[in-house]
């Protein structure tokens, strides 16, 4: 078992974050605590995850992308003058905002809407990718020490 974690469980690892990184449940932490405490090295582990979670991110933020502006101003009876009022704000503090992509719902909620105002993909995609390295940095170095 172990030397299967240790061949295919990358793969594995880059799955699971892809999919913890979408609008599908999963749970990469957990494949990556069992990885690293099978053996496998912790910055590989780092590596795949979060490289996973960060394409399960923008699959999200450009999910977003799909939708209108005119929705919400149809369903959401939000005025279009207050829209394009918070659209310049969006612009200047909306990608750094994406630093908090790894937080269970309320990340993919905001990468969600970022993608739907159609926030600085660019930008988006560096603070997604950021936060989510934090995150896996974060685990490796917590179960190192459980190690």
């Amino acid at each position: 078992m172990v030397d299967f974690l240790q061949q295919y469980g990358l793969w594995g690892l880059f799955v699971a974050g892809f999919l913890s990184g979408s609008i599908l449940p999963f749970n990469s932490e957990a494949v990556m605590t069992v990885l690293m405490l099978a053996g496998v090295n912790g910055l590989s582990c780092m590596v795949v995850a979060t490289l996973g979670n960060t394409l399960g991110g923008i699959s999200i933020f450009y999910l977003g992308y799909l939708g209108r502006i005119e929705w919400i101003e149809k369903y959401g009876k939000v005025k279009m003058e207050k829209i394009h009022a918070i659209l310049p704000k969006l612009q200047k503090y909306g990608p750094i905002s994406a630093l908090l992509s790894f937080v269970p719902v309320i990340g993919d909620v905001l990468i969600l809407g970022l993608g739907f105002f159609r926030i600085s993909p660019k930008l988006t995609l560096i603070y997604m990718l950021i936060g989510k390295m934090a995150r896996y940095w974060l685990l490796a170095e917590t179960i190192k020490l459980v190690m």
